[in-house]
């Protein structure tokens, strides 16, 4: 499988983006680029996949390679160390995993399953050598993509990291509890729990071993900073959002934007789509506005020193890569097997996933 079946260069792309779902800004201002490791990193994630047990054989033959899940990595992350980019493509390759697991444990019911993997998670976060030959597959598997993680920075930025992902399972939870009992959040607490599902804080943390270096807080708490981060962020999750409204709706979901504005704004489906499709191109047009004020910012931290020089062009490469996150959100979206429920044969459930090993059978 070519890595860019569709890509965004001037020769016309291979895939029809439906009306609904088409951005020309994203096409047109964020060219698509591609790691050079990724030949490696879409051998590698096959097998890492099968040695933790998180898919089986035939899954893994059948579907790896059409989810797509290191074409979104290795579009993102560009300038990472090789092993680096394999940490994270593995976490976020288990991310997806997990994400999956936690959705058959809402439909079938197993709420005391869901409580023991809760706390399980939490503790390989903080002693991930501790839970390395772990027997669930998740465990195991959450501990060996943190474990490299925890490798390439100080403890100080490992410390972070495992805050924001304590925060990111907590919010699983509330998420599990709202579709247990229906609840279908307001607005605006769908977009401040989606916040911490979609892990942002994650994903923005993971820039700086990218970047090869930890940023002082003064650098990522800087306004101008931040906001390029969260806009590049919300961009994708509210894409995300978009695009599997359909597979969220034939799945009884209660966790979308577009269900929300359904259930709590009295919008039509066509109507939801319309105010989804307005949100998200706001945040396109917002961030080109942050990322210049981003790129001023990094600028600015070049004072002539050595040090200087070092932490503005940490903050460039972790700037530069926010703006590949829309690139690549994007085009994964089209070409992951993933979203295209048309093609499954029972809308509500993906034919990837794995219900026995979910513990179902």
């Amino acid at each position: 499988m070519p890595a860019f079946p569709y890509s965004t260069t001037s020769t016309p792309t291979a895939i029809a983006v439906p009306p609904s779902l088409s951005l020309p800004v994203v096409e047109a201002a964020f060219p698509r680029q591609l790691h050079p490791y990724w030949p490696r990193l879409q051998e590698n994630i096959r097998t890492w996949l099968l040695e933790k047990r998180l898919m089986p054989a035939d899954a893994v033959e059948e579907y790896a390679d059409g989810l797509c899940y290191t074409n979104l990595m290795a579009g993102y992350y560009l300038g990472a160390p090789d092993d680096v980019l394999q940490a994270i493509t593995d976490f976020s390759a288990w991310f997806f995993v997990w994400d999956d697991r936690h959705d058959r444990d809402i439909v079938h019911g197993r709420t005391a399953a869901w409580r023991r993997l809760r706390f399980r998670l939490h503790r390989a976060v903080d002693s991930p050598q501790g839970h390395l030959h772990h027997r669930d597959p998740l465990v195991a598997g959450l501990a060996d993509s943190v474990s490299r993680l925890y490798s390439f920075l100080p403890r100080t930025w490992n410390a972070r990291f495992a805050r924001h992902f304590h925060e990111v399972i907590e919010a699983y939870d509330r998420e599990f509890r709202n579709r247990t009992r229906g609840v279908v959040p307001t607005v605006e607490e769908y977009l401040t729990l989606r916040r911490l599902t979609f892990a942002h804080q994650i994903w923005t943390d993971l820039l700086e071993p990218s970047a090869g270096r930890e940023l002082p807080d003064e650098m990522r708490k800087h306004p101008a900073y931040r906001r390029a981060a969260l806009l590049s962020q919300e961009f994708a999750a509210w894409y995300n959002d978009l695009c599997s409204l359909p597979k969220e709706i034939a799945g009884d979901e209660v966790h979308n934007l577009g269900i929300s504005l359904i259930t709590h704004e009295g919008l039509t489906l066509e109507e939801a789509i319309r105010e989804m499709r307005y949100r998200v191109k706001k945040c396109v047009d917002a961030f080109l506005v942050a990322e210049s004020d981003a790129r001023r910012f990094a600028d600015g931290l070049d004072d002539g020193t050595v040090h200087g020089k070092e932490l503005s062009a940490a903050v460039r490469a972790c700037v530069s890569n926010m703006r590949n996150w829309f690139s690549t959100v994007y085009w994964f979206h089209h070409e992951s097997g993933r979203y295209m429920v048309d093609s499954w044969d029972d809308r509500s459930t993906p034919p990837y996933v794995d219900n026995e090993a979910a513990g179902e059978k």
